[in-house]
């Protein structure tokens, strides 16, 4: 078993084999950990309270036997029982060991953050036997978040018109949290037994950080940097992280770039805007067209490359991560500026 591939992700959740001992859920997207360990929660010992038992990650450090031991007791009143660790890392690797080579018959679940795939936690796990299951999160786009936002709105008995979907997944960023949020908010403004129509969700969503940051890029592209600038201030004042400023960024590019690639064959502008998937919104339509007539597919691969290098950098340099997201759009929206100068 040890990891399971993406496509087995929702299966397993919803009836994990009586084999497995320990599962591992972990990632850069906290809140999709959450979601998927609750999901197996609920597979487990649905709305029984005693087949629950949550350890402190500090308890299982202390005592690497402490979770093989409650692994190994029946809930009070029957059936099996699930032993949850918010938070865990590395340091419960040995606590992990113990837990696969224990008795059962219950399921140890690990909840925890980005870990390091060479050592620690995640290859204890990842080379054990098939009692063990790895489970990464890793944030959703495109089509598999538009089917994600798809299933979010029918658990609230709510449907979706495409377009609808489309713009919430190329709106609502990254934040597993966030979206469910937002998408909790659509349900409740359209009403059940609704459908969410793309003026539905631009009236509900179009608002916040999210609408400053995408001004942002756009006008960085487009070669309006005093725009550029002024929208992330306020995108950064409303709660952007400097992450998802970068990685905004990035998917930004490169859809350019696949528009660029498009046009390099022989597509007008227009038709290779309508190409993309997410479409793109009617609104932004003419500040992606001025941006795809202003740079080059070769262009836009070195912008791309420039965001990938500043993100790593946002991890591991310790610099300002702010500072890094700012300078790395800025630059670009200069570039665009000399361009558009020069075309």
């Amino acid at each position: 078993m040890a990891k399971i591939d993406a496509r087995r992700i929702a299966g397993f959740l919803a009836d994990p084999p009586a084999t497995a001992k320990v599962v591992l859920i972990y990632g850069d997207d906290l809140g999709l950990v959450r979601e998927r360990a609750d999901q197996l929660m609920r597979a487990v010992v649905g709305d029984d309270p005693f087949g629950l038992v949550d350890v402190s990650r500090e308890a299982a450090s202390r005592d690497v036997s402490l979770l093989a031991g409650e692994a190994a007791q029946s809930a009070l009143t029957g059936g099996r029982r699930l032993v949850r660790v918010r938070d865990a890392t590395d340091g419960l690797a040995n606590a992990a060991k113990a837990a696969l080579a224990g008795p059962g018959p219950g399921l140890v679940l690990l909840e925890a953050g980005a870990l390091a795939g060479n050592k620690g936690l995640r290859p204890a796990l990842e080379r054990a036997n098939d009692a063990a299951a790895v489970i990464a999160c890793y944030p959703e786009t495109g089509a598999e978040l538009e089917a994600s936002l798809g299933r979010m709105l029918k658990e609230r008995g709510v449907a979706a018109d495409s377009g609808a979907v489309s713009f919430m997944a190329a709106r609502l960023g990254e934040n597993r949290l966030q979206i469910r949020q937002e998408v909790e908010k659509l349900a409740l403004y359209v009403g059940p037994a609704k459908r969410v129509t793309e003026e539905d969700a631009i009236a509900c969503i179009a608002e916040g950080s999210t609408l400053d940051l995408d001004q942002a890029l756009l006008a960085a592209t487009a070669g309006d940097a005093a725009l550029a600038d002024r929208a992330l201030d306020q995108a950064f004042a409303e709660g952007a992280a400097a992450v998802q400023v970068v990685r905004a960024a990035l998917r930004h590019v490169q859809r350019l770039h696949l528009a660029a690639l498009a046009v390099a064959k022989g597509s007008s502008p227009g038709d290779a805007l309508s190409s993309l998937r997410p479409p793109v919104f009617f609104k932004a339509r003419p500040a992606f067209e001025r941006a795809l007539r202003l740079w080059s597919a070769p262009a836009l691969a070195a912008a791309g490359d420039a965001l990938l290098e500043a993100e790593r950098q946002t991890k591991t340099t310790g610099m300002p991560d702010e500072a890094i997201a700012r300078a790395v759009v800025m630059a670009r929206a200069r570039e665009a500026v000399l361009r558009r100068r020069s075309a």
